[in-house]
């Protein structure tokens, strides 16, 4: 038996529970990952709650967690892309990297390079592929002028990176605490707040923002749209689903940007000091509630990471 997060109907924290279940065993293209680090993210919570139901319902009992980095412990009949002991990180569609042992497809592994950390390699595929997504999604060119809201949290600490690459001015809404972070990165700080519109005004280079990321929710598609200027074609929320039906904005996140190969270029632009992935706090698995309880706070740059 083995050790894994479960929950058997939508709720609070409290729901989650850490149980003992067979360890898996994998098929062919499936190998055994020993999980060294699990990322936790925003989307789990919701689907958890049952806000996500008609998008992404839950059987139960249900598992949680993508994200991951381990070791193979194992490998599937005839399955020869990994051997015993290589060290891997990249993503489940299961829900189930929260846990001691998961199964995983060949394709969505990457061999972990040394210098990676367990903790950054084991939260990078759904905060990753999902920025490296959304900043694609808009269009970035020098000299444009991107608004990236909850610029702080998981999503945005590296898709505010990437638009800074793609050599657009960046300016970032977060809390006043993260302030010296964004600026160390490139970014021009914004705090939210009643007179957000004038303040990003002021801050943006002629008074003019050119494309918006909503990484957080909560009305600023509406102030992209009537408040900035912003053309709805280089506006994109991946939270705010209200909005996307209603003025037709983008919604490109991590069903676009999940893969192996974008997981890769990640891992080598962090490798090569190119880009920077925050792990706020690290929990062990048995401590699950506490660190989603933590996430739900929604005041934690970075990354939050269940290490087995």
């Amino acid at each position: 038996m083995t050790k894994a997060v479960q929950f058997d109907r939508y709720g609070d924290i409290d729901v989650l529970e850490v149980r003992d279940v067979p360890r898996p065993v994998p098929s062919a293209d499936q190998v055994l990952v020993q999980v060294r680090a699990a990322g936790i993210n925003p989307g789990e919570a919701k689907i958890r709650t049952g806000m996500l139901h008609d998008r992404f319902p839950a059987a139960f009992p249900s598992g949680e967690g993508s994200d991951l980095a381990g070791v193979v412990v194992e490998t599937g009949p005839g399955t020869v892309e990994f051997a015993l002991g290589d060290e891997v990180f990249g993503y489940t569609d299961d829900r189930a990297s929260h846990a001691e042992f998961v199964v995983v497809p060949v394709g969505q592994l990457v061999i972990k390079p040394e210098s990676l950390s367990w903790e950054v390699a084991g939260s990078l595929f759904v905060a990753g592929t999902t920025a490296y997504a959304a900043v694609g999604s808009v269009d970035l060119a020098p000299g444009d002028v991107v608004v990236v809201s909850g610029a702080a949290g998981g999503v945005g600490t590296i898709a505010v990176q990437l638009a800074k690459a793609a050599g657009a001015t960046v300016i970032g809404i977060a809390g006043p605490d993260n302030d010296e972070w964004l600026t160390g990165n490139g970014v021009i700080p914004v705090n939210y707040g009643d007179g957000l519109a004038d303040r990003i005004r002021a801050a943006a280079p002629g008074g003019r923002v050119d494309a918006f990321l909503d990484l957080f929710g909560g009305g600023y598609v509406e102030l992209a749209l009537n408040e900035l200027g912003v053309d709805l074609r280089r506006i994109d929320t991946i939270i705010d689903f209200a909005a996307i039906e209603r003025f037709g904005v983008q919604s490109v996140g991590n069903a676009e940007g999940a893969s192996a190969e974008v997981l890769a270029e990640l891992a080598a632009l962090i490798v090569a000091g190119k880009l920077e992935v925050t792990v706020a706090q690290t929990f062990p698995l048995d401590d699950v509630r506490g660190a989603y309880e933590l996430l739900e706070r929604q005041h934690t740059r970075g990354k939050i990471v269940l290490v087995p």
